[in-house]
């Protein structure tokens, strides 16, 4: 039974707590929960199935970047 409106019924169990759930909102204007969103564009996005894909292949880009750099005077 809803708390607010007896004559509602659901099938929520009572131990569920919802206020403390997060919402994503869709659109330009949302947060990212990491804190951060980057859009790819669709050709590099197709060629990563998920977001650890593509931090591994920057982090591979950092690695190749700083062993190939040469040293500061």
């Amino acid at each position: 039974m809803n708390k607010d409106n007896p004559n509602i019924k659901d099938d929520l169990r009572e131990e569920y707590d919802l206020t403390t759930l997060k919402v994503r909102k869709f659109g330009r204007n949302r947060k990212s929960f990491a804190g951060h969103t980057v859009r790819l564009d669709d050709d590099v996005a197709e060629m990563f199935p998920n977001s650890e894909a593509v931090n591994e292949a920057l982090r591979f880009l950092m690695r190749v970047t700083q062993q190939n750099q040469s040293p500061k005077r």
